[in-house]
């Protein structure tokens, strides 16, 4: 009959696995690092071929590109855009740490926003209360909304990624059907820009620099940062990134799988919540028709680029808010729009191609390293 095992020593052998020494930490850093920049350069060779094979000018798309970077109205729209993307990574990071693939971010952030608005409109208090209780709200509502996913996970086994894609369209109808039927605000004279009703002075963020730069900026980089201490820094993070890892190798640590995967749907829907603060908050100051989507898609190529790690989540936001501010020179220069998703997309199947690649290399040269190990302990013994 095999001994039993200790539960507090398998909670020990799992510190020691998923913990690595600092030294193994910065090896892995500059592998995600190395790969990513890799999968970049790849994805620029292979748009500039197919824009030479295309007949248009390669190089203008690189000019274009030169001129942005150096161009300060440029950066600071690139730092503006970035901000939402960001936080929709950190969104999906949080699912994916614990190994499932949040899709429905985009439909979070669209009941957080939406309600968000319904209910800022209807306060006018103190400035710093009102903007705090707006954020509450917008993380309650997408936390809710992803609860739903979680339930049905872990009470039915049903996979969260069927469930998110169908809530996503759901959110939506239902949001319009909200917004049509009883919180549709037009504004003396028939306007047609229609919308909730306006939040008061008392809620809208202001400019960090005035007219370029939101402050909801500042607190995308806090939203990194607070990703970061909670996942890698914390006791609920090891215990998130060992369930993500191997939920059988978490539960003989006593560590309760179903409990985390409920957890980690909650903060990514609350997360997903605060998406759309800056165009709330900064932008519109009321729910419309209007409103930006797409984010809760760019948070997962944000994420998958960034390697899920809150740098990478930083420069990966910062490239694609970039080659999004291309859009309007590329078509001053007629070079065709498309070819920034074209980057884009290649960019993502690099980066599917070139982190395989390394996984399967970094997890031979793991196992060779196991075994010799092994083999060395048993000539000992």
């Amino acid at each position: 009959m095999a001994e039993e095992v200790p539960i507090g020593k398998s909670f020990a052998h799992l510190l020691r696995i998923f913990n690595p020494k600092p030294s193994q930490s910065r090896r892995q850093v500059v592998i995600t690092l190395l790969s990513s920049l890799a999968a970049v350069l790849l994805a620029l060779l292979l748009a500039t071929f197919i824009l030479w094979i295309s007949g248009e000018r390669p190089f203008s798309v690189f000019d274009k590109m030169w001129e942005n970077a150096t161009d300060s109205a440029k950066l600071y729209e690139m730092l503006d855009r970035s901000t939402p993307m960001m936080v929709s990574a950190v969104a999906v990071a949080v699912g994916f740490k614990m190994n499932l693939f949040n899709i429905g971010v985009e439909g979070q952030y669209l009941v957080g926003v939406f309600f968000a608005a319904v209910v800022a409109s209807r306060l006018d208090t103190w400035a710093p209360l009102h903007v705090l209780i707006i954020f509450a709200v917008g993380m309650t509502a997408g936390s809710i909304w992803a609860s739903i996913a979680a339930i049905l996970k872990v009470k039915r086994g049903v996979n969260e990624v069927i469930v998110t894609i169908m809530l996503n369209q759901l959110a939506l109808n239902l949001i319009d059907f909200l917004f049509s039927e009883y919180f549709r605000f037009t504004k003396p004279g028939g306007s047609l820009d229609v919308k909730t009703k306006p939040i008061p002075r008392s809620g809208w963020l202001p400019d960090l620099v005035q007219g370029k730069l939101g402050s909801f900026f500042l607190m995308g980089l806090i939203v990194v940062l607070l990703y970061w201490l909670l996942v890698f820094k914390s006791r609920f993070g090891f215990r998130l990134r060992a369930s993500g890892l191997n939920a059988g190798a978490a539960r003989t640590g006593g560590i309760a799988s179903n409990r985390m995967i409920v957890a980690s749907m909650l903060i990514s829907g609350a997360v997903a919540g605060l998406i759309g603060m800056n165009y709330l908050l900064a932008d519109s100051h009321a729910y419309g028709p209007s409103r930006p989507e797409g984010f809760g898609f760019s948070g997962i190529a944000v994420a998958l680029l960034g390697r899920n790690h809150p740098a990478g989540i930083v420069g990966a936001a910062f490239l694609f808010s970039f080659l999004d501010t291309l859009n309007g020179p590329l078509q001053i220069d007629k070079v065709p729009q498309s070819i920034v998703m074209v980057i884009k997309a290649v960019i993502l199947l690099a980066v599917v191609i070139v982190n395989e690649v390394v996984a399967v290399r970094v997890a031979r040269r793991t196992a060779d390293r196991t075994a010799a190990q092994l083999a060395v302990a048993g000539a000992a013994s």
